[in-house]
């Protein structure tokens, strides 16, 4: 049953007299109002991404390492800390800032705690409803995997969350890596008359046929909206190929202006693109293709509290980013006169756990989803005495740990993970589970394996990751942060020219020999032979003999050139 606004008000309020303004701090910041969003023209628009599978509140902490390089220096999403918070005007210290920001962490996440969780969307999502007839939730996917409950289900439990949550459309990047077979038994069966699954950029190998539709058009309050799928872009090279053996993807900028242009004369008063490119490639596309209203932008994990104004040949396109982990909720209303958007205002709005009354019935399947997993998601593996967390363009103290398990467990001189931009945070004190474990590596090519590398092999490793995180050009900008490291140490030069960025490499403060051979451990290869240990046994090994993890510096590359940069701040 439809809730109304005024049924979710009270809902709210409730919550607050329940004791969740935790102290004055948290009581001053107003956020028994922070859910009243009236209602502003006559398209309104929900959008999500990036969830990872996260069915329950967590903890997550934003970066404060996000380096915007020439034309994105010091603009958004390249702003983190106190400078992003001046940008938007966001008070010091407030709710808000504590969802937007990493500043005082540890003590905020104290008193304003867990974020997202299905639940709580789900009833959130029932509340904005319930005031904007027709209303869409679009979802920009990252959402079958990142758990391990996904994992072990091959992404059932997202998928049934999903259309209990009333996903209307949605587009994809870590789907595919549950294997081709799997993405389209679930859009055959489980999606068939309830969820659109699109993706305008992905064709087969073989005859260039569309693998999926390119669009959908719904009516809105008398209004046509078409919305166009656009995947993650690069998936065949940051993630394994022979997952999706016959599809090819990419940018497909002029297939893009194509279909926008034949839905605008189609009759198509508002055109939106639902991306997974990431926020830097959304940001050049948008002042390429022309026509495009708004872009709903994944991927980056880039939590942007206003939409970003672009102008191209025709008009202006807003670009969004919402944020992961399900702690974000953004709310387009569009106000469309005349076959035309003539206004709009938009809300991202935090998804605090203790603010919001979960859904009993999203609860109940959660629950259920849960039941046959409990003893092995409970099972404690260790304590930790500091935050543990995953965000940034560098390490965080979670990768730090699993590097060091690397090291450690399979004896190597160097360890290598990924630059991964999910997982959720662990605040001091807590335990360390199996589910959390594997909220930092479940994935289905999860093997470890130790190469004999030489020093110019692990050179040439380094540069191609930093020309990846760092190429002036977005669309060559092809997925995820700079590899982690551990063991060695080197310099890094974000700004210098491809193959020219690595420097000054060491290995116990002696200098990388470019023909002596290393010992390198690293995991989640995309070769379709990989076949070590997966990275949870060997992590999981580390924990059991540690029992408590404690404060470690973390191995981070010296930075050169990028003092001064508002996308760097103090950890």
């Amino acid at each position: 049953m439809a809730m109304t606004r005024r049924e979710f008000l009270q809902t709210l309020a409730t919550a607050s007299a329940a004791g969740f303004a935790l102290d004055q701090r948290a009581a001053a910041n107003g956020h028994e109002n922070c859910y009243d969003v009236p209602r502003f023209g006559n398209v309104s628009l929900l959008h999500i991404t990036d969830s990872h599978a996260q069915l329950l509140p967590s903890y997550f902490r934003e970066p404060h390492v996000n380096l915007g390089l020439g034309a994105h220096l010091g603009q958004p999403p390249h702003l983190v800390g106190e400078a992003l918070l001046k940008h938007f005007s966001i008070a010091p210290g407030s709710r808000k800032a504590h969802a937007f920001s990493h500043l005082d962490y540890i003590e905020a996440a104290r008193i304003y705690g867990k974020v997202g969780g299905y639940a709580h969307l789900a009833a959130l999502v029932k509340g904005l409803r319930a005031e904007r007839s027709g209303a869409l939730l679009l979802d920009g996917g990252d959402t079958w995997q990142g758990s391990a409950t996904a994992l072990w289900s091959n992404g059932q439990d997202m998928v049934d969350a999903s259309k209990l949550l009333g996903v209307d459309v949605m587009t994809g990047h870590w789907e595919f890596t549950l294997g081709a077979d799997r993405v389209m038994e679930i859009i055959a069966k489980d999606f068939r008359g309830k969820l659109e699954f699109i993706a305008q950029n992905i064709r087969t190998h073989d005859f260039d046929d569309p693998v999926f539709k390119s669009h959908v058009i719904r009516e809105i309050n008398a209004t046509q909206v078409a919305i166009i799928g656009q995947a993650f872009p690069y998936t065949p090279i940051s993630n394994p190929a022979h997952k999706v053996p016959n599809w090819r993807f990419g940018v497909e900028e002029e297939a893009l202006q194509a279909t926008v242009d034949r839905l605008r004369k189609e009759g198509a008063a508002v055109v939106v693109l639902l991306s997974h490119n990431g926020m830097d490639v959304d940001l050049k596309l948008a002042a390429r293709v022309s026509g495009l209203d708004v872009i709903f932008g994944g991927h980056t994990h880039d939590a942007t509290p206003e939409p970003i104004v672009v102008g191209n040949r025709l008009g202006k396109t807003l670009v969004t980013n919402a944020g992961a982990n399900g702690k974000f909720v953004g709310v387009m209303d569009l106000n469309v006169r005349h076959g035309r958007v003539a206004d709009f205002r938009y809300h991202l709005l935090p998804v605090f756990a203790n603010l919001i009354e979960p859904d009993a019935e999203m609860n109940a399947l959660i629950t259920r989803h849960r039941a046959p997993f409990l003893d092995d998601l409970r099972a404690e593996l260790a304590r930790t005495e500091t935050l543990l967390y995953r965000r940034g363009n560098f390490n965080g103290s979670f990768d730090q740990l699993i590097l060091d398990a690397m090291l450690s467990v399979m004896d190597a001189e160097i360890a290598f993970s990924s630059g991964f931009r999910w997982g959720t945070a662990l605040l001091p004190g807590a335990p360390i589970t199996r589910e959390d474990l594997l909220a930092q590596t479940a994935i289905t090519y999860p093997y470890t394996e130790v190469n004999e590398l030489s020093g110019a092999e692990i050179k040439t490793l380094l540069e191609d990751k930093a020309d990846n995180l760092f190429n002036p050009d977005p669309y060559l900008q092809q997925g995820g942060d700079m590899t982690r490291a551990g063991g060695l140490q080197y310099d890094l030069e974000p700004t210098a020219a491809m193959g020219g960025r690595i420097s000054n490499m060491r290995l116990n403060d002696m200098p990388i020999v470019a023909s002596r051979k290393y010992k390198v451990a690293s995991w989640a290869s995309v070769a379709e032979d990989a076949a070590g240990p997966p990275i949870w046994n060997v992590v999981t090994q580390y924990l059991r003999d540690k029992k408590v993890i404690t404060a470690t510096p973390l191995n981070l590359p010296k930075l050169v050139g990028v003092a001064g940069n508002p996308g760097l701040a103090n950890g």
